[in-house]
């Protein structure tokens, strides 16, 4: 019986010592929150845009290191020869220019109405030296990035009247996230030809998107009148880009321009100066003589006007659901506090949420319209790479001005109003634990290819990148040796996956090896077919 006795009071004691310890335990853990709560509480919009940026910078440089190991490739030799042979037999930058010209003329009589973009498409950097392709991941980071920040982070100041950190923050925020689940990366930031076309145009047009509002709120007229000359320069260069930039660059400046004539007559005319030469620049484009010629041999066949513009109402639901992934979802939530204080604070009217949600879809829908007329298609990546972008775009000031229209109406005991609420409680610890699993889900995705910045880094570290470019350049070494007239050449055994263009075939006949072939003067070029002998 006292041995029972004993026992028991044994057993009471470690129930009470583990009690206690649990005790002690619980208390740290919410001695710690607490604490980290706090210090999260009082992190300053400064610090968390710094942190944004920094956070930006380091996705991007495996990005920018991967462009070591770029190469040209498909269509930067068909548009590069001329421009490329100038070169190599007079060593003339002026005469490679002039070619280009010529050559751009050719192609608007002949094949395509796009002056600006065949330009710069002709002179690609690679002509005047082979290992210049790391430039091309550069300038086109570099410019789209930019020209994104500066128009993103001036509407949400101008037209949401955000404060100028908190823009910066959800800027850096919304770029690290675009160039991580961007859809087709090569042909974005390292495939020269196309991203020119596209990614590069519609930087500039961003650019002049952002000089023409910047009219409206200019206080000096000498400001206002060098945004004017600016943006009249960059709307002929604009003009005679791709019609995807050019719909939606019409679609946006005609806005401005009535907003302008309602609002701000006084600045309406240096609107309508910019309107008018980029109007001028896109009819020229579409009214090419090389357009119909292209039509006449082209197969493909587009939809009806009508056909074309119900259809991208469609496709764009249906891009819009596959773009909105995991990542993207969870910065939005991690932005929610940051996009509601800038509603709540802003002195803006908010008045028309329904009809600004409605016109950034019809925005956005309208950039499918024009490959659905031309060729009956959408999903061209090149293509949905700046359509993406808008979208992100569209997507967080949208969802400002929600929240503007939210706490600037009489909400009382709405959802809304409750929903505010509680994202004023959570403030910056609803941000940090939404970047938190955003950090989370980027780095510890099994597939390391999903997102671009690990999948970069992942060529980098297990060697691909520095194989394939060691590949490539022996390739180089038999298209610039002027005693062998056929090529052979052997398959890539290692490539970055971001890397995802289309190689040489056997067939000497493809399309991509006869560019390759004419572009060294060679009688062939062909890919070495499996189990064939390196000395047959």
């Amino acid at each position: 019986m006292k041995q029972k006795k004993a026992e028991q009071k044994q057993n009471s004691m470690k129930r009470n010592r583990a009690k206690q310890k649990y005790l002690e335990i619980t208390d740290v853990i919410k001695r710690f929150g607490t604490r980290t709560a706090a210090a999260v509480d009082g992190i300053s919009t400064r610090k968390t845009a710094v942190c944004a940026a920094a956070l930006f910078a380091v996705s991007v440089i495996p990005l920018l290191l991967l462009g070591k190991y770029n190469v040209m490739c498909i269509d930067d030799y068909n548009y590069g020869r001329a421009v490329h042979d100038t070169w190599t037999a007079t060593g003339s930058l002026w005469q490679s220019i002039l070619t280009a010209l010529r050559q751009t003329g050719v192609f608007f009589m002949e094949w395509q109405g796009t002056y600006v973009s065949c330009f710069l498409m002709a002179v690609c950097p690679m002509n005047f030296r082979y290992e210049a392709a790391f430039l091309v991941p550069i300038v086109m980071i570099g410019l789209f990035a930019g020209a994104s920040f500066a128009l993103g982070r001036h509407i949400l100041i101008k037209w949401l009247g955000s404060g100028r950190t908190q823009a910066s923050f959800v800027m850096f925020l919304l770029l690290f996230m675009f160039y991580q689940v961007m859809e087709a990366p090569f042909e974005g930031i390292y495939w020269y030809n196309g991203a020119t076309h596209y990614v590069l145009m519609e930087a500039l047009f961003f650019i002049m998107l952002t000089l023409v509002s910047g009219i409206l709120w200019a206080e000096k007229k000498g400001a206002a009148a060098a945004r004017c000359i600016s943006a009249v320069l960059s709307g002929v260069i604009i003009g005679g880009g791709n019609l995807v930039t050019a719909l939606q660059a019409e679609i946006l400046l005609t806005l401005l321009l009535v907003y302008a004539f309602v609002e701000k007559r006084k600045k309406a005319g240096l609107i309508l100066l910019p309107f008018l030469f980029f109007t001028a620049g896109f009819l020229c484009n579409m009214l090419a003589p090389g357009n119909a010629v292209r039509a006449s041999l082209d197969t493909d066949v587009g939809y009806s006007p009508a056909a074309a513009v119900i259809l991208s109402f469609y496709y764009a639901v249906v891009f819009m659901i596959g773009w909105t992934g995991t990542l993207v979802i969870f910065v939005w939530l991690a932005l929610l506090p940051v996009l509601w204080q800038i509603g709540k604070k802003s002195e803006k009217s908010f008045a028309h949420p329904v009809w600004v949600t409605a016109g950034a879809f019809c925005l956005l829908s309208a950039m499918f319209t024009p490959t659905l007329f031309a060729v009956g298609m959408v999903g061209l990546s090149r293509v949905d790479n700046i359509i993406q972008m808008v979208y992100y775009l569209c997507l967080f000031f949208v969802t400002t001005y929600w929240f503007g229209w939210l706490n600037h109406r009489n909400a009382g005991q709405s959802a809304g109003a409750y929903f505010g609420m509680f994202l004023e409680r959570t403030g910056n610890r609803m941000t940090a634990a939404g970047i938190f699993i955003v950090l989370l889900v980027w780095t510890m995705t099994a597939d390391k290819n999903t997102y671009a910045g690990i999948s970069a880094l992942r060529s980098l570290a297990n060697g691909d990148a520095a194989v394939f470019y060691e590949e490539a350049m022996e390739r180089h070494a038999l298209y610039v040796d002027d005693t062998i007239k056929d090529v052979v050449i052997e398959p890539y055994s290692a490539r970055p996956a971001l890397f995802d263009f289309e190689d040489l075939k056997t067939n000497t006949e493809n399309w991509l090896n006869l560019a390759v072939s004419d572009y060294y003067h060679k009688d062939s070029v062909r890919l070495r077919e499996s189990g064939e002998g390196a000395d047959e």
